[in-house]
């Protein structure tokens, strides 16, 4: 488990380092950031990929230039 658990967390990190072109693209990768922190931290993986998508699709709406 302890290798699932880094592997997740090395997946959230580079989600969150991406944004995506298009709105449909920000979702994606931001569920998939949200549901692999949320692996790392044994919360609730529906609620860490809605998480996601809202965090992602509005930093990069807001901070374009960043994406």
């Amino acid at each position: 488990m302890q290798k699932h658990t880094w592997m997740a967390g090395a997946l959230a990190l580079t989600a969150l380092a991406a944004c995506g072109d298009s709105v449909g693209d920000q979702a994606l990768i931001g569920a998939g950031a949200g549901t692999a922190a949320a692996l790392v931290l044994e919360q609730d993986v529906l609620t860490g990929a809605a998480i996601g998508v809202v965090g992602n699709v509005a930093y990069c709406q807001k901070f374009p230039e960043r994406c």
